[in-house]
């Protein structure tokens, strides 16, 4: 066979790049409910090289074969789009890459990338990691970034441990993310990155994100926000002028429960104080092609692909998740063994006017239930118990629906205790800092009717009362059988 030649893979991958780009073009015309459904594939992908397969395959491979040297040249040199091993690049993991830099995108007028990872706290170190390298211009100088102390339990262990302890980089804390002086006290020339997540999990901790973002940029950083419990169905920081947002893809886009996922989203041109022209350009395409592709912490085309499925209906479930959360979060604040509730929806809320400038449920004001905008608060809040920490553990212990673990997002109701799980590794003197008592329970509504999710809780804040669940109950007896075989 003669060889085609380097110019024709060239030539080629230009016009796939160019065929590719017009499609997103379109794509970017569309609803966000069409993006979610659709994402970047295709109908001519489909007929050309899927056999006609209207759901985006899975590409169940490790690389990419080619037709002859020149092909594999032009490659693995980057000059024309490749999938040469999946621990860089995949159709698969293509797919849903593409529809989450589209969501993330909707409504802000500017393009964006989007580089999967095997988890959230994957993508956490790849969208931080960049800005946490020596400038040549000052070697040996510290480094620091500032970022809330309001982060769920694996930031926190990873901003204190895997950055401040064994790597000395300064985690400069805000306490007060609402403020935004404290913000700027923290800044000088050695800060590489402003880092905030909100709503917060699990204080509900709130910001505004447009004053942060210019802030950062004052300062020529970059501000980089995880977004994971609103996701782009009620909030889209790259709207507000931030350059990177991360999700934890695992949680509410990754609703099943049935693979982890994370993601990093990114403009083009991002600002920051680091002198790279490439990493500034495309920050998730420089991601790819280099660190990641280094370090490895790339997702796997199964688990790309069922998150992709789940993600097409996240802002029908965000919606109905949202207001079930507000009927259970008006149903406990007024229950005489409940401390507090915290969560954005309730106007005691301290920060439910500030949210309410910022939450809303994408295109409500195109859709002909509701045909204006909508505020919606997403599906985590969080409850104290009168009593403290035996009373909370025995309301805790009573739960028989909603389900008792270290997770959120899921299309079932789970709960957990924070101070005994997602934020026990941090101590009690981080904990008082994110603003965690050891009498509050963090509660992921799920896609449950409301009604049974009050009543599971209010059965179970009656054991304060004395009463007693019996354990011969379905629910009981069946949990009995399963901790029986484990044993």
């Amino acid at each position: 066979m003669k060889p085609k030649g380097l110019d024709h893979y060239k030539d080629a991958g230009k016009r796939a790049m160019q065929w590719h780009a017009e499609n997103i073009k379109k794509m970017k015309q569309c609803r966000f409910d069409t993006i979610a459904v659709h994402g970047i594939y295709s109908m001519q992908e489909a007929l050309d090289f899927n056999q006609g397969s209207i759901i985006e395959p899975i590409y169940m491979s490790t690389s990419q074969a080619y037709r002859d040297s020149d092909e594999m040249e032009a490659a693995l040199s980057y000059q024309i789009p490749t999938w040469c091993y999946s621990r860089i690049g995949n159709p698969s993991i293509y797919y849903m890459e593409g529809v989450l830099a589209l969501l993330e995108s909707y409504g802000a007028g500017v393009d964006a990338s989007c580089i999967a990872t095997a988890s959230g706290m994957a993508a956490i170190q790849s969208a931080v990691d960049q800005f946490l390298i020596e400038d040549p211009k000052r070697p040996n100088a510290p480094m620091n970034f500032v970022a809330t102390t309001q982060v769920y339990g694996g930031t926190f262990q990873q901003f204190a441990i895997r950055k401040e302890k064994e790597r000395n980089i300064e985690w400069r804390r805000v306490i007060n993310s609402n403020d935004i002086s404290e913000w700027e006290s923290k800044i000088d020339e050695n800060t590489r990155f402003i880092y905030g997540e909100m709503p917060s999990n699990p204080a509900q901790a709130f910001f505004d994100v447009k004053k942060i973002v210019d802030l950062a940029h004052k300062y020529g950083l970059p501000a980089i926000f995880d977004s994971t419990v609103a996701t782009p169905a009620l909030l889209r920081p790259l709207e507000f002028g931030a350059d990177i947002v991360v999700q934890s893809v695992s949680k509410s886009l990754f609703t099943s429960g049935f693979g982890i996922a994370g993601a990093v989203i990114a403009r083009k041109n991002i600002t920051t104080n680091i002198d790279n022209p490439e990493m500034k350009a495309d920050f998730c395409a420089y991601l790819k092609q280099l660190p990641n592709r280094d370090n490895g912490p790339n997702i796997s085309p199964m688990n790309a692909i069922m998150a992709l499925n789940d993600i097409r209906t996240i802002r029908h479930r965000m919606d109905v998740a949202s207001r079930s959360t507000m009927t259970v979060a008006e149903f406990l604040k007024d229950h005489k063994h409940i401390e507090g509730v915290d969560y954005l929806g309730l106007k005691e809320h301290k920060l439910h006017e500030l949210a309410k400038e910022y939450l809303f449920l994408v295109d409500a004001e195109h859709d002909e239930q509701y045909g204006s905008p909508q505020n919606r608060y997403g599906h985590l809040m969080s409850f104290r118990i009168k009593g403290g920490a035996e009373n909370t553990r025995k309301v805790f212990d009573a739960f028989q629906r909603i389900w008792r673990a270290t997770d959120l997002g899921r299309i079932k109701s789970v709960a957990t205790i924070p101070t005994i799980s997602t934020h026990a590794q941090q101590g009690e003197e981080g904990r008082k800092l994110a603003q965690i008592p050891p009498n509050l329970i963090r509660l992921c509504v799920g896609m449950e009717h409301p009604d049974d999710i009050i009543a599971d809780i209010d059965q179970a804040l009656s054991t304060l009362d004395g009463k007693t669940i019996s354990v011969t109950s379905p629910e009981y007896s069946a949990a009995g059988a399963s901790s029986a075989r484990l044993v």
